[in-house]
């Protein structure tokens, strides 16, 4: 027996059921215990988006416009009850409430990461991607205050590999896989010291910024 997906048919083994707890369970402590809304994704195979549309821009990536948000607080009962309307889907984090992202190369962050650790600098969840990004979460505010950070650090004009996403964007949470390409996973996960509450970007936009500038390609 399969679902459908706005178009796309998945096959289910017997392990399904199974399968949608662990899903509703996943909800359910980024809700209730990080604090964090949860958004129904599309999923992908072969390019092609479960959303039906041809040429869609972000296959298996984008939320589906026919499901309801998750939202921060609900309860596991809550979560399980939401998440088996969407047999399926892709779990998706909105940004610019909790937290905003500092997205940057995978090697670059791997790098970053362990320079921050070693300086002691307050630390957030850190994702990766199978795209080959790192995604910090840092305070709310990162994105429409990145230009001007980056300006006053000197760094504006170096052509880094770094973008911020806040607001209107959303990231894929870990384990959902990311537009056909595989999981997204945790490098540094999420603790309950940090994940309501991540760091301002400009603690950490110095060493990313160098870390990124000295890891971009020469010529």
């Amino acid at each position: 027996m399969g679902f459908t997906i706005g178009g796309i048919r998945e096959l289910r083994s017997g392990s399904r059921r199974r399968g949608r707890a662990a899903e509703g369970t996943a909800v359910a402590e980024y809700t209730g215990l990080w604090g964090w809304a949860v958004v129904p994704g599309a999923r992908a195979a072969d390019g092609t988006c479960s959303c039906g549309q041809s040429g869609c821009p972000s296959p298996g990536a984008h939320p589906l416009d026919f499901a309801r948000e998750v939202p921060a607080g609900a309860t596991l009962d809550t979560a399980a009850r939401a998440w088996a309307e969407v047999p399926g889907a892709s779990m998706l984090l909105p940004v610019g409430r909790s937290f905003d992202v500092l997205d940057v190369a995978e090697t670059s962050g791997r790098r970053a990461l362990v320079r921050m650790e070693r300086m002691g600098l307050p630390l957030g969840p850190v994702a990766v991607t199978p795209a080959g990004r790192a995604q910090f979460f840092v305070a709310p505010g990162a994105a429409a205050g990145l230009p001007q950070l980056l300006y006053r650090m000197g760094w504006d004009d170096a052509g880094l590999d770094l973008r911020a996403l806040g607001i209107g964007s959303h990231i894929t949470a870990p384990p959902s896989d990311e537009g056909g390409r595989g999981p997204v996973r945790w490098l540094r996960p999420p603790a309950l010291d940090t994940a309501a509450s991540p760091p301002e970007a400009r603690l950490l936009l110095g060493t990313l910024a160098y870390i990124c500038h000295r890891s971009a390609p020469c010529g």
